[in-house]
């Protein structure tokens, strides 16, 4: 994978991840925050990393996709 690659997944993976979390301590903070930190921490990533495989990313990709097509059927 190139370096212009892995930048792109980069910026692909931030664009889902950072609104998933602050949406999620937004919600939950509050409620889970007398929990041990390892405790938030497994029900945060437990939650977020198959949301972020299974539809986030897929999302991502899919609006990049339609956004290529219209690009290309502008051309």
């Amino acid at each position: 994978m190139t370096t212009k690659n892995r930048l792109i997944a980069s910026l692909k993976i931030w664009i889902v991840i950072y609104p998933s979390i602050t949406l999620f301590l937004y919600f939950f903070g509050q409620p889970i925050s007398s929990l041990p930190l390892y405790l938030r921490t497994f029900l945060l990533t437990i939650i977020l990393v198959p949301w972020m495989v299974f539809a986030g990313l897929p999302l991502v990709e899919r609006l990049i996709n339609i956004k290529r097509a219209k690009k290309a059927n502008n051309l």
